[in-house]
């Protein structure tokens, strides 16, 4: 079979196509403003990629097409696939119906830490035997790609909120069916599609429908809105982190902390990782991967040797002796937690935090309030700022944050600024202009 995907370079997209090439379809797809790594990735599978949206895509005629949710009605290859009359569906009803029918499904829903903590499952799972599939936001480095069959009943799944398709309007975790289902956190975000934190509460008590009586629910004790959420009715097993499951003797710095069970000691992580967000997500992680079969000890084990994803907090290169790190956090909290576990592994060394507000929900200016304190952690911070973005920070009683309308600006003051033994932390959920290069090759 022939598949054509719309929004191809998309994450969950590009992990997609991967899978249909690995169940023998001729896979082809479309998208515009390529970055790694989805892009790089498709191309070592060798999957025809086509620049850019166009009807002349469609020439060949495929026999299904795939259509991501950042394409919608007025595009020129939707309006095609519409006036064609080619048979068309969601990434997620497709892989509902092609990967995960019949499998054990294991889903990482939340606000924050859906990427690392999927990847930390399909890890621990992987190194207790089970060969997982996965499908996951990034390209967990212990396996070197996104997303795969995997050759057992298990697959671990990154459960995103966002909705589907433009015909579709559904969050696309409603799709799943998981046996096991961790719900990180709750907060606001993705502004564009949603009004307020209920209307997310309501998908997620979607996503808790679907949940059997034989599965398992996770949340934290402490999240308030997630305990709403399940209040609104919960027909499966529950556990809860920092409560059946918990970490004691934390030194997130140094990344050990012990893991507990119903008071009992499990064992000790020693990791690479740092800050409390990821002793959570780890948490999260070990409980999944427990209900699924493996034991605590192995599964703390198996996040020894966790290599974390690219662009969470990735080291991308040292020059002169100034690290510079990538990474992917793109909303207030996530922000501050990831800076916070930076500066318990760094210490008093210098941390230059750089920030592009790219997410729809940053561009619309409804965390602007909350963006400045989240950067306390830093020593200085400098965001790009273009001429449309709309909204103005005040920056008044923040004399170390600087703001840039052009990437060119930022570069050239962070080239002064800098000094050796620096930290430099690079967020964004794009590909922020290539700015990590121009970078590393102005300070080479």
């Amino acid at each position: 079979m022939r598949i054509h995907i719309l929004g191809i370079c998309g994450t969950f997209m590009g992990g997609l196509a991967v899978m249909a090439k690995q169940l023998g379809h001729t896979v082809t797809g479309s998208d515009a403003g390529v970055y790694p790594p989805m892009s790089t990735q498709l191309e070592a599978e060798g999957i025809e990629l086509m620049n850019g949206y166009s009807a002349d895509n469609l020439a060949e005629k495929p026999d299904a097409v795939v259509i991501g949710n950042a394409v919608s009605r007025g595009n020129e290859e939707v309006e095609a696939v519409l006036n064609l009359g080619l048979p068309y569906t969601s990434g997620a009803q497709w892989l509902a119906e092609n990967v995960l029918h019949n499998r054990w499904v294991l889903a990482v829903a939340g606000t924050h830490g859906k990427t690392t903590t999927s990847a930390m499952l399909a890890w621990i799972l992987d190194y207790a035997g089970l060969k997982p599939g996965f499908l996951i936001g990034g390209v967990p480095l212990n396996f070197g790609i996104s997303a795969r069959l995997g050759n057992s009943d298990y697959f671990v799944i990154e459960a995103d909120e966002y909705d589907t398709a433009f015909f579709d309007k559904r969050s696309k975790f409603v799709h799943y069916r998981p046996k096991t289902c961790l719900l990180n956190n709750l907060e606001f975000d993705h502004a564009d599609i949603f009004e307020n934190l209920e209307a997310i509460k309501k998908q997620f008590h979607h996503l808790v429908r679907t949940v059997p009586s034989t599965g398992l629910l996770i949340s934290p004790s402490d999240d308030l809105d997630l305990n709403a959420v399940l209040a609104q009715g919960c027909w499966s097993p529950t556990q809860t982190i920092n409560g059946d499951w918990s970490a004691q003797n934390i030194n997130a710095g140094e990344g050990e902390f012990d893991v507990d069970y119903l008071g009992e000691k499990q064992g000790r992580v020693k990791w690479s990782l740092s800050g409390q967000h990821n002793v959570s997500n780890a948490l999260g992680a070990i409980t999944s991967a427990h209900h699924a079969g493996v034991a605590p000890a192995l599964a703390i084990q198996a996040l020894a040797k966790f290599r974390n994803v690219k662009r969470r907090m990735e080291i991308r290169a040292v020059v002169n002796d100034i690290t510079l790190y990538d990474d992917f956090a793109h909303h207030p909290t996530a922000i501050a937690s990831t800076l916070e576990g930076l500066r318990g592994k760094v210490g008093n060394e210098r941390i230059i935090a750089v920030l592009e507000p790219r997410s729809n929900t940053m561009k619309m200016g409804v965390h602007k309030e909350t963006l400045l304190p989240s950067l306390h952690c830093a020593d200085e911070a400098f965001i790009y700022m273009p001429e449309d973005m709309g909204w103005q920070m005040n920056l008044a009683q923040y004399p170390k944050v600087k703001t840039f309308k052009t990437i060119d600006a930022l570069v050239v003051k962070l080239a002064l600024t800098v000094q050796r033994g620096n930290h430099v932390l690079f967020m964004s959920n794009g590909g922020f202009a290539g700015i990590h290069q121009l970078v590393e090759e102005r300070l080479s």
